[in-house]
C-alpha cells in the first residue's frame, strides 16, 4: 500500500507541475503575440510573418481561381467547336466565359465570406 500512495502522490505532484508548466507557456505566448489578436484569430500587427503567409496564401488562390478558368473556358469551347465541327466559335464565346468566371471567382475571394462585416447589431 505504501508504494502506491507515494506513485499516487507523484502523480498529483507532476499534474500540478505540468499545469504550471502549461501556464508559463501561455503568458510566454500571449507576450510573444502582444497579448491581443484581431477578430479572426490573427495578430493585428501589421507585416507578421502570419499576415505575409495569409496575404501570399489569398495571392496564389486568387492566381490558381483566374488561371484555371481562363485555361478550362476555351478547352470546353474547343470540344464543342470539334463535336459540332463549327472551329472558332465556341472557343471564342467560352474564352469570354472563362475570363468573365475568372474575374468573378477573383472578385468573390477579394470581398470575402458574405455578411462578415455587417452583421453586428
Amino acid at each position: 500500500m505504501g508504494a502506491d500512495d507515494r506513485n499516487e502522490s507523484r502523480d498529483k505532484d507532476s499534474d500540478a507541475d505540468l499545469k504550471a508548466r502549461l501556464e508559463k507557456l501561455s503568458h510566454t505566448l500571449d507576450a510573444h503575440r502582444g497579448g491581443s489578436s484581431g477578430p479572426d484569430g490573427q495578430n493585428g500587427a501589421g507585416g507578421s510573418g502570419s499576415s505575409w503567409g495569409a496575404a501570399t496564401n489569398l495571392g496564389f488562390q486568387a492566381l490558381v481561381e483566374f488561371v484555371t478558368a481562363v485555361v478550362v473556358g476555351p478547352i470546353i469551347g474547343w470540344e464543342i467547336d470539334a463535336w459540332f465541327k463549327t472551329k472558332p466559335i465556341f472557343f471564342i464565346v467560352f474564352l469570354f466565359v472563362g475570363v468573365a468566371a475568372g474575374m468573378l471567382n477573383v472578385y468573390r475571394l477579394a470581398m470575402g465570406p458574405p455578411g462578415r462585416k455587417g452583421d453586428r447589431q
